[in-house]
């Protein structure tokens, strides 16, 4: 079986994780603004605890976003030395399918709709249908001001949960998505524990890709708020 190391800073929390015969180890810790200081020494602590050197490895991953700018790019650039210098295939997870599948697992949930804060009044948000620990998209990652989301026409009457930053500002989203979810968890943040999950199982379908193909997704253009002039 294959051995896998995930990565993830996409939000205040980093987080690593090991893959190997089908058993995962993992660190996660509310770290902001030490992402970069606290990465390394996870990854030594979960190689450790396998007994496994990086060597080891067959493949590497990353969170890939949507999250923080400066957070992916964290992950992604680590990751992505890491694999250029063991000559390894890497894998970008996305950091809404890693969280619909944490609360699935956990949680038994089977309509699901990951959101993260945006910021600059958006949110970035998608929907998956999971079953099995499966999960099949049923809106495409996108960002937008949170009044603006729409649940699956086809699934509107089904039992619908939120999950992540995004859904602190449930205040200000429609009241139809208000009304279709019975459960919000708002404090879940996105950890690499999913995310190796599903490497693996990119890994086990040929997805693995060369290092310098290593790109984050912001979903948004343009990357920085600029504050209106005089008499905007």
């Amino acid at each position: 079986m294959s051995t896998l190391l995930a990565l993830d800073a996409s939000s205040s929390a980093c987080s690593c994780a090991l893959w190997h015969e089908g058993e995962v180890v993992s660190r996660f810790a509310l770290t902001p603004r030490e992402h970069t200081r606290r990465l390394m020494p996870m990854i030594d602590d979960v190689l450790a605890e396998a007994g496994l050197v990086l060597a080891d490895l067959d493949a590497l991953a990353y969170g890939r976003g949507p999250g923080s700018f400066t957070g992916l790019r964290i992950a992604a650039g680590v990751a992505q030395g890491l694999a250029f210098g063991l000559d390894r295939p890497l894998i970008g997870v996305s950091t809404l399918e890693a969280l619909a599948l944490a609360v699935h697992r956990e949680r038994h949930v089977r309509f699901v709709v990951p959101a993260l804060d945006a910021r600059m009044g958006e949110i970035y948000v998608a929907a998956y249908h999971c079953r099995d620990g499966r999960l099949t998209p049923l809106l495409d990652e996108a960002v937008m001001p949170p009044a603006r989301l729409a649940l699956p026409e086809a699934h509107r009457e089904a039992d619908w949960c939120g999950v992540g930053s995004g859904w602190a500002l449930w205040a200000s989203m429609p009241v139809e998505v208000q009304s279709a979810l019975y459960q919000r968890l708002p404090d879940l943040d996105p950890a690499a524990e999913s995310m190796v999950r599903l490497a693996a199982e990119a890994f086990a379908r040929g997805e693995g890709r060369p290092p310098h193909e290593a790109v984050p997704v912001y979903l948004r253009n343009e990357v920085a708020w600029k504050k209106p002039g005089p008499g905007a």
